[in-house]
């Protein structure tokens, strides 16, 4: 069970001393009959609160951002018509002010004694958080002990980060009402934080004294507008590397992959975890991140979690598209990582549809607003690297390769053996070279000879090509960014 803390408490834990500033005014007059009247004023002496929810303003690190905290020991931190209107007040007023929201919400959700005019405030509450989120403000959630019901149903999962406390039960339908309405208790550990992050629904499990941290840095990544520094990219291979030794380089165990590119190039990184929607899939890394001083969000083909046993599924495509939609709402550069073995083939990634995955990632690929980069960096076999490719600019390390099947399995299907392999690699033009003559690829980031040998050292020189191409993308207007887009993938492979 976590330690319950109070809004303000919990508002004192994680903003600057002294910073906090009230934005509430007298709650909304919901004329409640004597009994609901006589819980109010027992429940305003119990909290010290007015009404569920407090709402503000402080220093976060010295950073204004806007706070709304639910207060659980007001009438366990339900929400009624007051309640709600001072959240949408407050969200309302952060949206015109251009404030970061920081959210907290502890409730057992709808305020029963107001009933459905309650229930139905989800809608405005709902409504006001995408209107924050449409302007490309941030918004972080931090999920106490308990969230449930609608406040889970509506602002409470609506994060673009999204954090819980430690043992925190968090859960749509509340143990005590499941025990009621079926005789039998819920299962046990299903609505806990922990689980809730082992499937993806969460992004991270702390406690609040570590809140500031994690909030400071996503907040530094998601509101920088920078364009970034520039600095001269670094210079191309001077000979090409044959596309089989190229392969066979790709494969080794120690070459650097999406972590050590992160550990090395990148600062302020802040991990996300799965698609939000249940799922998680270790071959399929999310994050906020800053190169120089260009933001970004990072999606990356994970190839240490990337097993035969365990290939990457249609999960990892669904959490590439929250990375995707996270991008395009708060106007920041996408940043794909590729490097897979390919995808999953078998029963269940047929049945939970990974080629409609790959379909709908091509899709948003190929017509986000936002700037897009992307980076091949290992191996690029199949669908599974076709999903992530479609960008504004292209890099590819120099052994890094792209084929619709791995050479193998492409000799078997041409020569009907695996012996042709090294000629077919070749004349297919996988290799980082021809990859480039054929316009697929804008810039070869070189290896000195094998990645594999020099980890740092070829990760800070991929850094420094990201960097190069972030600073000139956010500097592109984007109608014209998005039409030469189109206009790449529309002419490539045709006659010039």
């Amino acid at each position: 069970m976590a330690t319950r803390y109070g809004a303000r408490d919990l508002l004192d834990r994680i903003l600057d001393p002294g910073s906090f500033r009230s934005w509430d005014t007298t709650p909304v007059d919901v004329r409640p009959d004597p009994s609901y009247a006589a819980d109010l004023a027992r429940a305003r002496a119990a909290s010290g609160c007015d009404e569920a929810i407090l709402t503000g303003e402080g220093l976060l690190r010295g950073r204004r951002v806007a706070v709304a905290a639910g207060e659980f020991a007001f009438l366990a931190g339900s929400v009624g018509v007051a309640a709600a209107e001072r959240l949408v007040t407050a969200v309302e007023r952060a949206t015109a002010a251009r404030l970061p929201l920081l959210v907290s919400p502890a409730s057992g959700g709808t305020r029963m004694q107001e009933g459905t005019v309650a229930f139905l405030a989800m809608v405005k509450i709902a409504a006001a958080i995408a209107a924050h989120k449409a302007a490309g403000l941030p918004y972080l959630v931090y999920l106490r002990d308990p969230t449930t019901g609608g406040v889970l149903a509506s602002w409470g999962s609506l994060g673009h980060v999204t954090v819980a406390e430690p043992g925190a039960l968090v859960g749509f339908l509340g143990p005590r009402v499941y025990s009621a309405l079926y005789g039998a208790d819920f299962p046990e550990g299903v609505q806990r934080a922990e689980n809730l992050l082992d499937h993806g629904l969460i992004d991270a499990v702390l406690p609040p004294e570590e809140l500031p941290a994690i909030a400071d840095r996503a907040l530094t990544v998601l509101l920088a507008r920078d364009t970034g520094d520039a600095p001269p990219p670094p210079a191309e291979p001077a000979a090409a590397t044959p596309a089989w030794t190229a392969v066979t380089r790709s494969r080794r165990p120690g070459r650097p992959g999406v972590r050590a590119l992160l550990r090395h190039a990148a600062t302020d990184v802040v991990r996300l975890r799965g698609s939000g929607e249940g799922e998680s899939d270790p071959g399929l890394l999310l994050a906020l991140a800053r190169f120089g001083g260009s933001s970004c969000v990072l999606l990356g083909q994970d190839r240490d979690r990337q097993t035969p046993e365990h290939p990457m599924g249609p999960a990892a495509l669904r959490a590439a598209r929250r990375g995707m939609r996270l991008a395009d709402e708060l106007g920041l550069p996408l940043v794909t990582v590729i490097d897979t073995p390919g995808a999953a083939l078998s029963k269940e990634a047929e049945e939970q549809g990974m080629a409609g995955q790959i379909a709908r990632c091509l899709t948003e690929m190929a017509t986000l607003a936002a700037p897009t980069l992307a980076l091949l960096l290992g191996q690029g076999t199949g669908g599974g690297a076709l999903a992530l490719i479609p960008a504004d600019r292209v890099l590819c390390a120099q052994n890094a390769w792209l084929s619709p099947l791995p050479p193998e399995g492409a000799s078997a299907i041409v020569h009907r053996t695996t012996e042709k392999a090294a000629d077919l690699a070749r004349d297919q033009g996988i290799g980082s070279t021809d990859l480039r003559a054929h316009g697929i690829v804008d810039r070869i980031v070189p290896e000195h000879d094998d990645a594999a040998d020099e980890p740092e050292e070829f990760c800070r020189r991929a850094g420094l090509a990201l960097r190069h191409e972030l600073a000139a993308l956010t500097r592109a207007p984007g109608a014209a960014r998005r039409a030469a887009r189109a206009a790449r993938y529309r002419r490539l492979g045709l006659p010039s």
